[in-house]
């Protein structure tokens, strides 16, 4: 990064999987089970001690048999098996036993996700990191920005950024770190603008990332990076450090894909496997 990283989260010798952090993750549906299952592996991948996932039931079969070390936690769907704003109670109640919490993978587009992203958004107390359909849900509701009672971390790609501004994407690729910190300082958000050298800011400091290559272009990266940023939050890094480590280990775990499964044939899931040996070289730094 053009700036020092943030100091790795501690991992002390008589913790336990209750002090590295509960995260629940919150997302799925039918024929989306691939995001929320990367996001959930990330998660424990990058230290949380407990990763639960909040999906419709439907999925839940595919999710499961997907990791057996994250818990799955079946939530009211609809019959086209996306969550149902009826999972709302149920959210709630579960986001009080929680460190920190993600919303988006694998989500889908409906009134009524629109309407839970919303609550959860305005609700919340905890760190949460809103991605995919969550920041589209946020789109059609801009002026639920800035009513947020607890941090938020908003990760969009080019296009979700342009859709939560109302701009084109070529304008927002030719003045991506000033669009950026505008719109951070404005919503009192930390936005994570991806993109060959990532934008992190909470529009008074700004960080360009220098890890990842153009292999990551493909589908499911950012669910693992959504997951490793939930996972350093549910470790008790601050907000913004958090988002700023979890891009740099989400490259280079990127990189090192890369290398072993070239650019073009790398595809998300590669990245799970070199996560560790991204920390390796972090820890070693």
């Amino acid at each position: 990064m053009s700036q020092p990283l943030p100091s790795l989260p501690t991992r002390p010798s008589d913790g336990h999987k209750g002090t590295f952090g509960r995260v629940l993750i919150i997302g799925g549906s039918t024929g989306m089970s691939g995001a929320i299952s990367l996001s959930g592996v990330s998660a424990l991948r990058s230290g949380a001690g407990l990763v639960s996932l909040a999906l419709p039931e439907p999925i839940l079969p595919i999710v499961a048999s997907y990791e057996p070390s994250y818990l799955c936690m079946p939530v009211p769907s609809e019959l086209n098996g996306r969550i149902s704003i009826e999972a709302q109670d149920v959210l709630d109640e579960s986001l009080l036993k929680m460190d920190a919490a993600a919303i988006g993978p694998g989500l889908g587009r409906s009134e009524n996700l629109n309407q839970l992203v919303a609550h959860l958004y305005q609700n919340t107390n905890l760190p949460v990191v809103f991605d995919a359909d969550a920041l589209n849900a946020i789109a059609d509701q801009k002026e639920i920005l800035g009513q947020q009672t607890g941090p938020r971390i908003l990760t969009p790609h080019p296009g979700e950024f342009a859709r939560l501004i109302d701009s084109e994407t070529s304008h927002i690729q030719k003045h991506r770190e000033t669009l950026a910190v505008e719109f951070a300082a404005k919503h009192k958000v930390i936005l994570v603008l991806k993109g060959a050298g990532t934008i992190i800011t909470d529009g008074k400091t700004t960080r360009v990332n220098e890890t990842g290559n153009a292999g990551m272009g493909t589908g499911g990266t950012g669910d693992v990076l959504t997951g490793i940023i939930a996972s350093l939050l549910g470790q008790k890094m601050p907000p913004l450090e958090a988002a700023q480590l979890g891009t740099y280990l989400h490259g280079l775990a990127g990189d090192l894909a890369a290398e072993k499964f070239t650019q073009r044939g790398m595809i998300a899931s590669d990245l799970l496997k070199k996560i560790p040996d991204a920390w390796r070289i972090m820890q070693a730094e």
